[in-house]
């Protein structure tokens, strides 16, 4: 197609259309913006890349498709693509050091220009609560030079006894201050007092159940797993559904909640479903790549079930029939799983079956299954490729092989390996 207004308005967040008359060019609906992006495959690595062209409607089809020109030109003469959206806000910034900025000014500009461009919407309004109740009220009017290392010290330590917190609000100032040393917002020899204090310190205490503290990352022994597996008809079929998944695929919650028909394709080598950039943790790293996943067993049987019910929308749509539009949060997933431990005093479920299998949530089965793909003997490459980790340091510059093949014969490896444990496992 061309283009179609009316199209582009009906977009529901994770959809998309594509330009004929400009290939690689497309239109992605988030959940509160509609963004023209173009995909390319890089001349230098062969993996698929994508640049923001800009905002619809703001900027119009025949904008993209210009801005579209110059990228494609410049990609088709081996220059380094440079997304228009980051060559705007770069001129926007002033070109002036700046002495006079307040923390209010230094923080918001970290908002728009960080925050609200790498974070999804949750991210993002996390971030605006914590500077919102805990920094501008006290530092807002304050010029940054102006900020003592006495006045990072007690707003930290005010919030040392919530660790967690504490740490992130740390780390978002030190980054909001190296913005804006770096870009002339404020006198160079400023110095980062957030990147100084707390250091090593700020360390979470865990969860409280049953009466102890609870700090460990939960890893599922292989008997566990099978008691798990047997006690799965105990859930809800959409919750069973997602908690399988997390063991079959490693996938990420996010990823496996927001999953849609229109992913899942049958490839010369089998089933595969391939989660747009866009939508997984990484999408800002400037190296990230679409996560494809390989179908297998019961991962397999799931999503083509889910696929053959739902079509090519959300394969776990939330509940309520008014909200069916929307994928289901992945928090709900951990609430069922939090109701049916044995400590849980949740009042509907005090009466049913309680799991056997006890302290742990659902992010643990991703992380069990990484850790039985150590276990079984699995390369630590090819394991890191399961679960869609980037390769780090100079790995990752230069080793861009996709290992499609490897991580097929892994799942297969790890699904063979829990249906065992399921069958073993005392009933």
């Amino acid at each position: 197609m061309t283009f179609d207004a009316r199209a582009a308005k009906l977009l529901k967040p994770g959809e998309h259309i594509t330009v004929t008359d400009a290939p690689g060019l497309r239109l992605t609906a988030g959940k509160t913006r509609r963004s023209w992006i173009y995909r390319f495959k890089s001349p230098q690595t062969g993996l698929m890349k994508q640049v923001a062209v800009g905002q619809w409607p703001a900027m119009s089809y025949a904008a993209a498709v210009a801005a579209w020109e110059v990228l494609r030109d410049q990609r088709g003469d081996g220059q380094a693509v440079v997304s228009p959206v980051k060559v705007k806000a770069k001129a926007a910034r002033p070109q002036a050091p700046g002495r006079g900025d307040t923390v209010a000014d230094i923080v918001q500009m970290y908002i728009t220009e960080h925050v609200e461009k790498r974070r999804k919407p949750k991210g993002q309004e996390e971030m605006k609560r914590l500077f919102r109740n805990h920094v501008t009220p006290k530092f807002g009017a304050m010029r940054v030079s102006d900020v003592k290392r006495a006045d990072a010290y007690d707003l930290i330590s005010v919030l040392e006894e919530t660790p967690v917190q504490a740490r992130m609000l740390k780390q978002e100032l030190g980054a909001a201050w190296d913005l804006a040393i770096e870009s002339g917002r404020v006198p160079e020899e400023t110095p980062n007092h957030w990147r100084q204090i707390f250091k090593g310190r700020l360390r979470s205490k865990g969860k409280v159940r049953q009466g102890k503290q609870v700090t460990a990352k939960r890893v599922l022994s292989d008997e566990e797993v099978g008691k798990l597996l047997r006690w799965l008809p105990n859930f809800s079929r959409q919750v069973a559904d997602v908690l399988q998944l997390y063991l079959w695929t490693a996938m990420r919650g996010s990823e496996i909640c927001a999953l849609r028909g229109e992913w899942v394709v049958e490839e010369a080598d089998g089933w595969w479903v391939t989660v747009p950039v866009e939508m997984i943790k990484i999408e800002g790293h400037d190296a990230a790549y679409d996560h494809r996943v390989p179908l297998i067993g019961r991962a397999l049987e799931i999503v083509l079930r889910r696929k053959d019910e739902k079509g090519d929308g959300w394969l776990f749509p939330r509940v309520r029939k008014a909200e069916r539009h929307l994928p289901m949060p992945q928090k709900s997933i951990a609430t069922q799983v939090w109701t049916k431990q044995p400590y849980a005093n949740h009042p509907s479920e005090l009466h049913r079956a309680k799991l056997p299998v006890t302290e742990w949530a659902p992010h643990d089965l991703r992380r069990t299954t990484r850790t039985q793909l150590s276990k079984l003997g699995c390369p630590r490459d090819v394991a890191e490729a399961v679960i869609g980790h980037m390769p780090s340091g100079i790995v990752g510059v230069y080793d861009r092989h996709s290992y499609d093949k490897e991580r097929r014969e892994w799942l297969a490896v790890i699904s063979a390996h829990y249906e065992a444990l399921a069958a073993s496992a005392a009933p």
